[in-house]
């Protein structure tokens, strides 16, 4: 049975919807970045720079994201005979670690802050904070509806990422509003409001880091997706059922080591021609799977 092009033509479709979620994360981060920099220091609010720099550093995260996608995508070759796909957790691991750093270094400018008094807030900061809030849940969507049909780790955890900055953004607005109709002695909520900013860059790093060195792993797919797989195998012909099934996630892609059980007296090559099939079939069948590694036991 001759292995078919649809699983290649579906994944490069799963690389270039991500790549499309990828860049307008770049795009829509960068310029609100710039715009909430030049607000933050046109206004004297920090809660608000905090935020631009959050923005600055998804928009990088995007950026290597980006690069990540293009480097998983080469073929397998002497020295990678698996390909790249790891590149996607790499990046993600290393750009989460880049991102703590940044948040800690803010936390400590926003805590020697905490009493200065500073000019209040005009009202077009504010917009700026609700603006962006608005901009960030609807990223929140985007991002996670193509995260969940690729199955990619970084877009889902770019998604909770600008879920995280719309937290931010409303508690930016808040902590601005206090200090615009508070007076002077609610000075200090621009900087509590830039420390909940970091909390949430630091818990959203942690959670980046954590996911990405799981796949480093090799963490199992989750359990649907094994199930489904398991399916489609046994219903092959002539498969009697599956023993062992072990799929690893790498970047969009998985790789498959499945057991599956044929009647004992076949001989070897009925037994490799069914092995095919299946190999065949979960190849057609899921797009997201790179390889299939069949192994036959006999049915008890």
């Amino acid at each position: 049975m001759p292995a078919v092009n649809t699983p290649t033509t579906s994944r490069n479709s799963l690389y270039r919807d991500a790549t499309k979620a990828a860049v307008l994360g770049l795009v829509v981060n960068s310029l609100l970045g710039l715009l909430k920099l030049i607000g933050g220091i046109g206004c004297g609010s920090f809660a608000l720079i905090s935020d631009a720099v959050n923005s600055i550093g998804d928009a990088v995260t995007s950026v290597v994201v980006l690069f990540a996608f293009r480097f998983a995508q080469r073929p397998a070759d002497a020295e990678h005979p698996y390909g790249h796909t790891r590149a996607e957790a790499i990046a993600a691991s290393n750009v989460a670690l880049l991102v703590i750093l940044s948040a800690v270094g803010i936390g400590w400018e926003a805590i020697k802050r905490i009493g200065v008094q500073h000019e209040l807030p005009p009202a077009w900061a504010l917009w700026i904070a609700a603006a962006n809030m608005v901009v960030k849940e609807g990223l929140y969507q985007y991002n996670m509806g193509v995260g969940r049909r690729t199955g990619s780790a970084a877009l889902t955890a770019n998604a909770w990422d600008h879920r995280s900055d719309a937290i931010c953004s409303l508690a930016v607005l808040v902590g601005l509003g206090l200090v615009r109709w508070g007076g002077p002695r609610w000075i200090s909520a621009d900087e509590i409001a830039a420390l909940v900013v970091v909390v949430a860059i630091i818990w959203t790093g942690v959670q980046v880091f954590r996911h990405s060195a799981s796949e480093l792993m090799d963490v199992q797919a989750d359990e649907p997706f094994v199930q489904a797989v398991r399916r489609a195998a046994e219903a092959v012909p002539d498969v009697l059922g599956v023993e062992t099934l072990l799929l690893r996630k790498s970047g969009l892609e998985y790789f498959a080591d499945i057991h599956i059980e044929v009647d004992p007296n076949l001989t070897v090559a009925n037994g490799h021609t069914i092995g095919h099939r299946v190999k065949d079939r979960l190849l057609e069948q899921f797009p997201m799977l790179r390889d299939v590694l069949v192994h036959l036991e006999p049915h008890r």
